[in-house]
């Protein structure tokens, strides 16, 4: 298995790059542009600045920005010094943000104000009471009691906040006698880089905790099975708080020199300009993204002859894309194993024999199939529940004994089904539970079912993904009403739209009478059921 020849971790990474790579660009956002050189630097500065504030090896640091050089710069500062990166959504809502926060005992935030409409620091004073008569640096919240400092980019007119230039002020005490350097010597692969949060089978997120070596070692294994070099101008537009966004585009772009492109909004118009400008090679992402950018009136107009490699069928030429999705090139991943476990790499079509597969395991990872109810492996070619193992899995779950996470011989089971056949290569075939996969998001339904059940007028809430051909699923929702109450679908989905990300909100809100919705003989809603009632009411896209 290919692993970098150099130490794994965020400091030895960057230092190296930087000698690398220099003056090359490692992030574009719009009209920004970051040097691998000056990411090393910028890095370095905000590091120090950190150590000033009193943040060192194990200290949790949220980080809550869009994707763009601001992000990869807090990201290499907080693991330069040792400390945990916890990445933040950046369509959490209120509730969400108090849960995340609250679960990773975060001590430090840090953030930008506003983006794309959302108010941060708005939701930040809803999230914890009596936020807004605090003093910053001295924040002691009764709902958040580990955090003790928040800095916002730019500034804010907050009591309780402090900019970045604040923070990178402090830090000119360490900036002598190579005192970061020395804080980075201490730095190991086994030390923890990052949580990431994913939603689980249950309605709260779980913590995957990812050492530096783990997610260091992964992102270049996943780089060296992908045609990429130090040429190459890679646009993505997954975030970088998912691990497809961070681990696989960015830290892989990384790992060879690369270039990542970025935009503050993604607006197919505007896009096409922005891709074109920048001399796109490779495009990572979802499909609808494809969609929506080959449907736009000046798709047909603009160069984009560059582009020769990706996963976004609508924007390749058709002899890199097979027209039968099935035998499309792909992987299978979760953030518990740093995102793919098996592979096959992108380029070119599946043999026939192997369509609807997902690949065979990376070198370093090993599975077994087991039976979802005993945990006894199952013989090969037989369905069931896909356990996993290796280089790249989790450490654990954040809060969460070790004991209830793995197997008691370190396999971790995942909750996908699936076999693989003689060969090795494995056919997924879905979720054991009722996770959503819209638009590369996880939905667990019981949340939006909570949120729904929450509004007065709602009774009951059943939740269930309908097949989409661009997003993977949509999210679609079935209310009852309490007796004599009266609410449109539009109405709530205008309310939940408040309390929660945009991609856990149901497409549609269909209202039933009561007692017309299909329940099992054993008094549980029947979801199979109720998806092709579904389907029939409001069609599939």
């Amino acid at each position: 298995m290919p692993f970098p020849d150099f130490t794994a971790t965020v400091p030895v990474f960057i230092r190296r790059l930087a000698q690398a790579h220099g003056d090359r660009e490692v992030i574009v956002l719009d009209e920004r542009r970051l040097s691998y050189r000056e990411a090393e630097q910028e890095s370095a500065r905000l590091a120090e600045g950190l150590l000033g504030r009193g943040i060192g090896k194990g200290t949790r640091v949220a980080v809550l920005m869009p994707n763009g050089p601001d992000w990869l710069v807090a990201w290499l500062a907080v693991t330069r010094v040792g400390a945990i990166l916890v990445p933040l959504n950046t369509f959490f809502q209120t509730r969400e943000l108090r849960w995340i926060l609250g679960h990773a005992d975060v001590h430090t935030l840090l953030t930008v104000s506003e983006y794309l409409g959302h108010d941060y620091l708005a939701r930040l004073e809803g999230a914890a009471p009596g936020l807004e008569e605090s003093t910053a640096g001295a924040l002691r919240l009764t709902a958040l009691p580990h955090l003790r400092q928040i800095f916002v980019w730019g500034g804010s007119n907050r009591g309780w906040a402090e900019s970045d230039a604040d923070l990178r002020a402090g830090g000119e005490a360490f900036a002598q006698d190579d005192f970061l350097s020395a804080v980075e010597e201490s730095v190991s692969p086994a030390d923890a880089m990052a949580i990431l949060y994913s939603s689980g089978s249950t309605a709260d997120p779980k913590g995957a905790i990812h050492s530096q070596g783990t997610v260091l070692r992964h992102a270049y294994n996943l780089a060296s099975g992908r045609d990429l070099g130090p040429t190459d101008r890679v646009w993505s537009p997954m975030p970088f708080f998912w691990v497809g966004g961070f681990v696989f585009s960015l830290m892989g772009n990384m790992h060879v020199g690369a270039t990542t492109l970025c935009e503050e909004t993604f607006e197919p118009g505007t896009t096409l300009a922005f891709l074109e400008r920048e001399r796109i090679t490779v495009a990572l992402g979802w499909p609808h993204f494809g969609k929506a950018l080959s449907e736009h009136p000046d798709f047909q107009s603009r160069d984009l002859s560059s582009l020769r490699a990706g996963n976004i069928p609508d924007l390749l030429p058709t002899s890199l894309v097979p027209e039968d999705p099935l035998l499309r090139p792909t992987a299978l991943g979760m953030t518990e194993t740093c995102g793919p476990h098996t592979w096959t790499r992108l380029e070119g079509a599946l043999p026939e024999s192997r369509r609807g597969s997902f690949g065979s395991a990376i070198d370093g990872v090993s599975h077994r199939v087991v039976d979802p109810e005993t945990g006894t492996e199952l013989p090969q070619g037989e369905l069931g529940e896909i356990s996993v193992r290796g280089y790249s899995l989790m450490q654990g779950l954040y809060k969460v004994e070790r004991e209830a996470v793995f197997e008691p011989d370190g396999f971790y089971r995942t909750g996908d089904a699936g076999y693989f056949d003689a060969d090795g290569i494995l056919y997924f075939t879905g979720r054991l539970g009722e996770m959503i996969k819209s638009g590369g998001a996880n939905v667990t339904p019981s949340e939006v079912e909570q949120a729904l059940v929450a509004q007065a007028e709602v009774k009951e809430a059943y939740v269930v993904g309908l097949p989409d051909a661009d997003r993977g699923q949509t999210v679609e929702a079935a209310v009852v009403l309490e007796i004599g109450e009266s609410v449109t679908g539009e109405a709530l989905r205008a309310r939940i739209k408040q309390e929660l990300s945009a991609y856990k909100v149901p497409r549609h809100i269909v209202v039933y009478a009561s007692g017309t919705l299909p329940f099992s003989d054993t008094g549980k809603i029947d979801k199979r059921a109720l998806v092709e009632d579904l389907e029939g009411r409001i069609g599939t896209p």
